[in-house]
């Protein structure tokens, strides 16, 4: 079986969310298969394995609908891609796509570093299910990254082939010292973009009824979001970092009370398996697909109440409750790994490029 991986949504200088899955599984499905990687930009290779590679057009490129063209001349079994809307007209292999959320159609604010016509397409798309379902019913099987997401692709009917639930994972952190004893000080954190859904405002305003707490926002951040958040509540001790390397980020994990996230929609939530694999407890919003990662380990509040997380933050100082989330939580990381993805991966990958294994609509997990 010969497997390619599609790349180019791999970013340049540091990963998000997309481009760290997509490191991610390359890396461990290359130990267990020989693969070639796609990539658009020679940059992108310093963000990836030193694996064999080919280069063809953006995926933002007009050309990306017949990028099947290109990619067929490798002669591949099948292409894998970590994203719903790579170009498959002409393809003459078998392909998986994947469905990591349906954020944007409760969130129709595309990120900011897209091209404007890229952006007027984004919310154009997200107008409609109809569009989504025409995708995804190219690929011969579908991939997500959670089982929350997976109800939701059930839910809405969005396609017809197979959905097989890779999760998502995080890379390595330097793990300190395990069990880990209570720091000192009330510090939290949180890592994440600062799009409104996130709802990092009652983040804030929180911090603002905690003065013995400080909130340490790690995620680079513009001038005007940061002025904002400052006014939001003036008493509240906010460190701006503005972006950090990984050694920083997971001195601030090991150091932390808690990480701290009101996010109203995900389709995983990679910092709360980083903070966990840490051993520190995170303190997150009661939503599905939290409850999926954090189980028993995280403690829950209702984001749309600032006085809710001010409990929640407290409760965890009680007695034990510290250490007891935090034993909880290195147990509740310990399922999402990159090596237990990739086996997944590739078991569906031989399923799908075995005789007779197209486009079977029987649903897997």
């Amino acid at each position: 079986m010969k497997i390619v991986v599609d790349c180019r949504y791999t970013r340049i200088g540091r990963h998000d969310g997309i481009s760290r899955f997509t490191a991610g599984i390359v890396s461990e499905l290359a130990r267990r298969h020989p693969l070639t990687m796609l990539i658009s930009d020679r940059r992108q290779l310093d963000m990836l394995p030193d694996l064999p590679w080919q280069l063809v057009s953006s995926p933002t490129s007009v050309r990306e609908p017949l990028v099947a063209l290109q990619v067929r001349r490798l002669r591949p079994d099948l292409v894998f891609s970590p994203m719903q809307t790579m170009g498959s007209w002409g393809r003459t292999y078998k392909l998986l796509l994947t469905l990591h959320d349906l954020i944007y159609y409760e969130n129709p604010t595309p990120p900011r570093d897209l091209p404007a016509p890229v952006r007027l397409l984004w919310r154009l798309y997200h107008l409609a299910w109809w569009p989504q379902r025409l995708l995804l019913n190219r690929a011969d099987a579908v991939v997500t990254v959670s089982e929350t997401t997976a109800g939701l692709i059930s839910e809405h009917e969005l396609t017809r082939r197979p959905v097989t639930v890779v999760p998502n994972a995080a890379d390595e952190l330097a793990v300190p010292e395990l069990p880990r004893v209570r720091p000192d000080g009330h510090r939290l954190v949180y890592m994440g973009s600062y799009m409104p859904y996130k709802n990092v405002d009652t983040l804030v305003r929180a911090v603002g009824a905690l003065p013995d707490h400080e909130l340490h926002l790690l995620s680079r951040i513009g001038r005007d979001e940061r002025s904002r958040l400052t006014r939001l509540a003036p008493q509240a001790r906010l460190v701006f970092h503005d972006g950090v390397s990984d050694a920083e980020y997971a001195e601030l994990l090991a150091g932390a009370t808690a990480l701290v996230h009101a996010s109203k929609a995900e389709g995983f939530g990679i910092p709360l398996v980083e903070a966990m694999r840490l051993g520190t407890p995170i303190v997150v919003n009661d939503i599905p697909i939290f409850r999926e990662i954090g189980g028993d380990a995280a403690v829950y509040f209702d984001a749309d109440n600032p006085e809710s997380l001010v409990a929640a933050l407290w409760a965890l100082e009680r007695g034990d409750e510290w250490e007891r989330r935090s034993a909880a939580s290195v147990d509740a990381a310990a399922k999402y790994t990159w090596s237990a993805s990739a086996d997944v991966l590739l078991e569906l990958m031989r399923r799908t490029a075995a005789p007779g294994g197209r486009r079977r609509s029987r649903r897997r997990r």
